[in-house]
């Protein structure tokens, strides 16, 4: 090759300064202020493609107003033909000069008009050309409409709906369902679900009530799909004569536990969707997938399918199918006898408040002959708190509160500390673990739950903030197929049997307790775990998109009431700031503390801001 040869070296133009075993060529390299830089290479013949024999005296000057050539002209006379780069650079642009021949090598590598190598250059087809042309122009179009965009999102004034569609990678992000934004990486922003957030905001495309949590956490907002069939016939035993109550809050709306007395028997009726839902079924395996159903303030969505509630809810019809839990226990509460069977049952449902009043002999909606065995099924929870407490059960009572939001109202209230909810609780607990002793007696593969408590301090203080020390010491719950000590409730071997319709561990003991009852082989040991460990990783997302979506809307309420004063409990301080909770809220936050407090202390604060992209509420005290 000659000196002053131009070449192509990885689609660069590429000056030749000497021959030899290896060519050295120079090419344009990195920028230095306005200038390029000139790099000096050695490289094999076979790297690089000669275009011109030039001389060219430097890579500067095919910058210069490279030549427009008559590009449509040559493209039409070439139809049906080939040339090589010189002629086609001839052809084009009326010589073959180095500035031509990176002309036409820039044209030819541009493919529109043009195809092939630098030997064979030929014609594209006019319809291929005219939709490239089209796409080009469309493409232009997209890229003048975004920078125009781009322009306006700068300044917050952004033409709605038009401009919906440039936002859909900030909402992809903001939603968690992607981890990129163009749009952020163009304006200088973090691509980040928060900033995100806080720019869908700021444009008005969302307000305060869009709550992107449960998304971010993969969860959907809709019910399960998989339709659940009516029961199939089996051999039930009819507990119809049962005088059963489901008791709940005013606001459940899927009952799937009740309870009753009969002699020295305590029943304990659970709803029985493992009827129709069978081990690895759709069903199965959708209900799996979500771990538990998704309570939201805005609703519901449900681990099995809605349809499933008139069919196995407790309470809803006359009569239900139920799996029932028969429980001997004796003078000092221990469990001697446990049965378990298919059965037909007739619920009633009552509030915590029905309950409460009856027991205090109020009753409004309570016959007095059930106001007498509800006041029986108190005395048996009471008596089992205090077994429990025996055995060194840790009772923590934080404040809770329940949202609800319709329409843009976002409501708030506490949730009371009824006698019945505590009735309720200890009857559960005793299915759960009556449940358990029926499984190892059956030495059968089954889900229990065990838990550790951590170092307890040797001062707990009274009220909120030493139910805040003592929940600090709890470990995690623990799911396995071998039973052990449930310390935090005082109870040796421990399962959750009483929400099969609301949680799928519970779902999975009721299929294992089915398979022995008709008679078939149970799931392995190695299957419940592998199903509990699915199931308990889904339930857990859940948990945390509950938690994320409760102090979203915590926010939004807050944000309105800005200066709102309100009386807090010092929980913890490590000085100067400390942890307080905001018993009327459910709030637990911390702040800067003014004077000499400690925990257990009564103070008031006021909000001075919240951050909702963050879910963050800020308080200072009075």
């Amino acid at each position: 090759m000659n000196k002053g040869s131009l070449a192509v070296y990885k689609n660069k133009p590429a000056l030749v300064k000497e021959d030899g075993e290896k060519i050295t060529i120079s090419v344009l390299g990195e920028k230095s202020g306005k200038n390029l830089l000139e790099e000096t290479l050695k490289v094999r013949e076979k790297d690089i493609e000669l275009i011109h024999p030039g001389p060219l005296s430097g890579l500067k000057e095919l910058d210069e107003n490279l030549p427009a050539g008559d590009v449509e002209s040559s493209w039409e006379l070439l139809e049906g033909n080939s040339v090589p780069l010189k002629e086609f650079a001839e052809l084009v642009y009326g010589a073959y000069t180095p500035k031509t021949a990176w002309a036409a090598f820039l044209l030819l590598k541009d493919g529109l008009y043009f195809t092939g190598n630098l030997s064979e250059i030929k014609p594209r087809e006019k319809q291929q050309v005219e939709n490239d042309i089209h796409k080009r122009l469309e493409k232009e179009r997209e890229q003048n409409e975004r920078a125009l965009f781009l322009e306006r999102l700068k300044t917050k004034k952004l033409n709605l709906p038009e401009d919906s569609r440039f936002l859909q990678d900030v909402e992809a992000l903001a939603y968690g369902k992607s981890d990129k934004s163009r749009t952020l990486k163009d304006i200088g922003k973090s691509e980040t679900p928060e900033e995100a957030h806080r720019l869908l905001l700021a444009v008005n495309y969302w307000t305060p009530f869009t709550n992107p949590h449960p998304s971010r956490f993969g969860l959907s907002l809709t019910s399960a799909k998989t339709p659940i069939h009516p029961p199939p016939y089996e051999d039930r035993i009819d507990l119809t004569h049962l005088r059963s109550y489901a008791v709940d809050n005013a606001w459940s709306a899927d009952p799937d536990d009740a309870v009753s007395l009969d002699g020295p028997y305590l029943w304990v009726h659970v709803a029985d969707p493992a009827a129709s839902i069978l081990a690895g079924s759709p069903a199965d395996e959708e209900a799996r997938s979500r771990g538990a159903t998704l309570y939201l303030p805005e609703g519901a969505a449900r681990m099995i399918n809605e349809s499933a509630l008139p069919l196995f809810a407790l309470g809803l019809d006359q009569t239900s199918p139920a799996l029932s839990f028969k429980i001997e226990l004796d003078d000092a509460g221990n469990i001697t006898s446990v049965d378990i069977c298919r059965s037909v049952v007739s619920v009633s449902r009552l509030t915590y408040d029905d309950v409460d009043k009856a027991l205090r002999g109020e009753a409004e909606k309570v016959p007095p002959e059930d106001a007498a065995l509800l006041s029986k099924l108190a005395e048996i929870a009471e008596r089992n708190i205090r077994r429990r407490e025996d055995l060194g059960a840790i009772s923590i009572n934080m404040p809770e509160i329940h949202i609800t939001v319709a329409e843009e109202t976002i409501n708030i209230e506490s949730v009371f500390s009824y006698k019945a909810a505590g009735m309720v609780r200890e009857c559960m607990l005793l299915a759960g673990e009556a449940a358990a002793a029926w499984a190892v007696q059956k030495r059968l593969p089954f889900p229990y739950i065990s838990q550790e408590i951590g170092d307890m301090p040797n001062l707990i203080l009274p009220g909120f903030a030493g139910a805040y020390q003592m929940r600090r010491c709890m470990r995690p719950r623990q799911l396995g197929t071998k039973p052990g000590l449930h310390a935090g409730l005082g109870i040796d071997g421990y399962t959750q049997v009483t929400s099969p319709l609301r949680r799928y561990t519970d779902l999975l003991a009721h299929q294992q307790i089915r398979a022995v009852l008709r008679g078939e082989t149970p799931l392995t040991e190695d299957e419940i775990l592998v199903r509990l460990a699915a199931g308990e990783a889904a339930a857990s997302a859940v948990v945390q998109a509950e938690r994320a979506s409760k102090m979203h809307w915590l926010t939004v309420f807050l944000s309105e009431k800005k200066g709102s004063v309100w009386d807090a409990v010092v929980l913890e301080k490590k000085s100067p700031r400390g942890q307080i909770i905001i018993p009327e809220l459910g709030l637990e936050t911390q702040t800067a503390f003014k004077g000499d407090v400690k925990p257990g202390d009564e103070i008031k604060v006021s909000v001075s801001s919240c951050k909702f992209p963050e879910s963050e509420i800020h308080v200072v005290q009075q």
